[in-house]
């Protein structure tokens, strides 16, 4: 029932925006707004040159215009009142208007974790990703870092189109034969800050694609970082640090800004240009907050990255950290590849030492000086009942209470290290901090600025009974740096967007989960490892958690497939990773969840852990083109015209409405009624193309979820020269008496083809919903 309900205030989001803009009545005071306007291009008259024209003369003063579109969509942004909106709407060119927004940034070892491994495989295969050009949505680049070198590397492909933007200390020389391409949009940043909406803080920035957050860095260098030798971060995670597609071509798109987020006319401009450049792979850490996802027609991401997927584009985005709830994942659009987070096998250890004797695990990336094995007074400020202490809140910590003393703070609120400087601001000597029950087990590391560690929900409610209890509480630290070969991993991170897929729970997002845990890359000199402007610390490298970690794995395996299959679609490209994902741990045991240590589903993690082992060569792929994608979004009822504002091109949908589980993906996804008594079937067509040896026979294995039948016809696929595609039907049939869902709301099993080779995988996922 709310999975409908939410798909139907969605449908009605745009009615809602048109009668907004169309309400009567400008008065002297009324408050301007950017707006994207998507407008039909074959429209446009003969008598203007370019549609540039067209619309400063048409529809907006030309100083009201900030972005014109003409590669992955069509229209402009403008700055204007909502009564100019409206007039502007009434033109009969004009498909679709829609607010600029606010959106936030999703945020050594881990190509090794994802079974690369040098002078062979896919690294082998692909030359490493040479020729394959990555463009990078985030903050920007400092370019002067070891990662973004161009020795050895050869010419830049002739192909490119793209430029490097100068700008505040950037000039064209930044740029080299690794980093091809550097380019800033700050217009949608700039309007808001003049319409009274927060703009760009110039005097922590620069206008221009050098990068003041290191966010950006830490991507890019993630995806296509060069070899770095003796790298670390304060002495953690030492070793050769080296992204997935190493001799990848990089080119920057800066469309965030150091605290201030990413706007959307800016995000639509950068997919105009990158597309236009000739990038070959997108990568976007970057989505709405709260798990909140728009509908495809009103976001930005999903119009912008279908217009690059459309023209061969593979775009990977984050999935977003507001798990471990349900239906916490974004960027939800079936042409885009949705990846979430999970951890790999490093971590940095920091015990808590009670004056019992008891050591409770927990995680930091403390540098400074040890406690050496001192105790000092514990205390809890929570036990006040006050939620700002117990928080750690900014002055909300009584000196006479703190001084001198190891001080546990909640997880919440605020960042996390900036809860250690409250501490040190109020006397206190370290830090304890304790997630909640939402967070469970959960840990990442922090460079904190005192001495500091975090730990789960358990152990803080442990370490507050035992200030409880104790007349005389005491505690001190132990900081155990870099610990290799943890087990149990990959584990589901607390913090990953979870499925069901909030739109259309029959596409299973997210796709799968890649390492995104505590990730060493390369990161800015404008500020410190925290973040946090009395962080004046240095350093060449820095270790960050979050889907936005996780993104730019995707993106230089996408990188590598592609330079191994220059013919591949993006789809093709994304069915190899995620037939092929794995879905046990180095224990050889079902993924865990982190949040609460028990075994995890595909809603958390997708397909599975990204093993690039096995992607190069996948056997069978599930493909998909333009028209696959128009008839997915018939099937959810997208009229023609909304529809356009997606495509770009005129569309007819068919008078029989197909069905979306029909979209040919690497998963299923059977939804049933849960009014319905008795048994109900659906049956599903998938077609499947033979990208491995020509003569080939596989058959059927099925995982049957609990309490469900599931039939395959044929059971045989037979390959030829002559025979690359084949079509199967899945029939899945579920009595509603006998269907138990656990405890997330569904039952789970798979579809493999196995040729006694390769093994072609699909999650099936079987739930039942309330209908409106």
């Amino acid at each position: 029932m709310a999975l409908l309900l939410c798909k139907a205030l969605f449908s009605l989001l745009l009615v809602f925006l048109v009668s907004t803009l169309q309400a009567s009545g400008a008065s002297p005071a009324e408050t301007g707004k950017t707006y994207i306007f998507r407008v039909d291009r074959f429209a446009k008259p003969s008598i203007f040159p370019t549609h540039s024209h067209w619309y400063a003369s048409e529809f907006a003063d030309p100083v009201s215009i900030l972005h014109v579109y003409d590669t992955v969509f069509h229209g402009f942004s403008a700055s204007l009142t909502p009564s100019q909106a409206a007039s502007v709407l009434e033109h009969p060119s004009v498909l679709a208007a829609f607010e600029d927004h606010r959106r936030q940034l999703h945020t050594t070892r881990s190509p090794q974790f994802l079974g690369l491994r040098n002078q062979r495989g896919l690294w082998s295969e692909s030359d490493y990703g040479s020729d394959v050009v990555i463009g990078v949505f985030d903050t920007g680049i400092w370019p002067e870092r070891r990662s973004f070198s161009d020795l050895n590397l050869g010419p830049v492909p002739r192909r490119w189109k793209g430029v490097c933007q100068s700008g505040d200390r950037f000039t064209s020389r930044n740029c080299n034969k690794k980093l091809v391409g550097a380019r800033f949009f700050s217009k949608g940043h700039e309007a808001a800050g003049r319409l009274g909406g927060g703009g760009i803080n110039k005097t922590v920035e620069f206008l221009s694609p050098r990068d003041a957050d290191g966010h950006g860095t830490h991507t890019a260098s993630t995806a296509a970082g060069r070899y770095s030798f003796r790298a670390s971060m304060a002495g953690y995670a030492p070793g050769i640090a080296k992204g997935v597609a190493p001799k990848a071509r990089l080119a920057v798109y800066k469309v965030c800004w150091k605290n201030s987020g990413c706007f959307d006319s800016d995000i639509l401009a950068a997919f105009d240009a990158a597309v236009n450049d000739g990038v070959d792979v997108i990568s976007i850490s970057i989505g709405g907050g709260d798990g909140i996802s728009s509908p495809y027609y009103l976001d930005p991401i999903a119009i912008g990255s279908y217009g690059a997927v459309s023209m061969g584009v593979f775009v990977s985005s984050s999935a977003g950290n507001d798990g471990p709830n349900g239906m916490s994942v974004t960027n939800l659009a079936p042409w885009l590849m949705t990846v979430g987070a999970g951890t790999i096998d490093r971590n940095f250890p920091a015990d808590v030492i009670l004056g019992d004797g008891r050591r409770l695990p927990g995680v930091s990336l403390y540098a400074g000086a040890p406690l050496k094995g001192k105790m000092y007074p514990l205390v809890y400020p929570g036990k006040s009942g006050v939620l700002a202490a117990s928080l750690c809140m900014e002055n909300s910590l009584d000196p006479k209470l703190v001084r001198g003393k190891i001080v546990i703070c909640d997880r919440g609120s605020s960042a996390r290290v900036a809860k250690g400087l409250v501490v040190r601001k109020a006397g206190g000597v370290g830090m304890i901090l304790a997630n909640g029950a939402s967070n469970g087990e959960g840990l990442v590391g922090d460079a904190h600025l005192i001495p500091a560690c975090a730990v789960g929900s358990d152990e803080g409610d442990l370490i507050k009974s035992y200030i409880a209890s104790s007349a005389v509480a005491t505690a001190t630290i132990d900081f155990r740096g870099t610990i290799l070969g943890i087990k149990p991993a990959p584990v589901v991170a607390s913090f990953s967007g979870r499925g069901p897929n909030g739109l259309n729970p029959e596409i299973l997002k997210p796709d799968l989960i890649a390492p995104g845990v505590n990730i060493l890359a390369a990161w800015t000199d404008a500020v410190g490892p925290t973040g946090l402007d009395s962080d004046t610390r240095k350093t060449e490298f820095n270790i960050l958690s979050g889907t936005s970690m996780a993104c730019p794995h995707v993106s230089g395996a996408a990188a590598l497939l592609k330079s191994a299959h220059p013919d591949w679609s993006p789809a093709a490209i994304r069915s190899a990773m995620m037939t092929t994902a794995s879905i046990t741990d180095n224990r050889f045991q079902p993924l865990d969840d982190e949040s609460s240590g028990k075994p995890s589903t595909p809603y958390d993690y997708g397909a599975g852990h990204l093993n690039l082992g096995l992607a190069m060569d996948p056997g069978l792929v599930y493909d998909l083109t333009n028209d696959d994608y128009v008839s997915f979004l018939c099937s959810i009822g997208y009229g023609a015209k909304t529809i356009q504002v997606i495509t770009r091109s005129p569309v007819n949908c068919p008078m029989k409405r197909p069905l979306p589980e029909n979209l040919n993906y690497p998963s299923i996804a059977a939804l049933f009624s849960s009014s319905r008594a008795g048994a109900s079937s659906k049956t599903f067509v998938r077609t499947v193309t033979n990208v491995g040896a020509i003569n080939s026979v596989y058959s059927v294995k099925v995982e049957p979820p609990k309490g469900v039948a599931v039939t395959v016809k044929p059971t045989k696929l037979v390959f030829s020269e002559r025979v690359r595609q084949l079509r199967y039907a899945v029939t899945v049939t579920a009595d509603s008496k006998n269907l138990v869902l656990g405890d997330s709301g569904a039952v789970f099993g798979a579809l493999s083809w196995v040729d006694g080779k390769h093994v072609v995988r699909s999650p099936i996922v079987v739930t039942q919903i309330d209908p409106l």
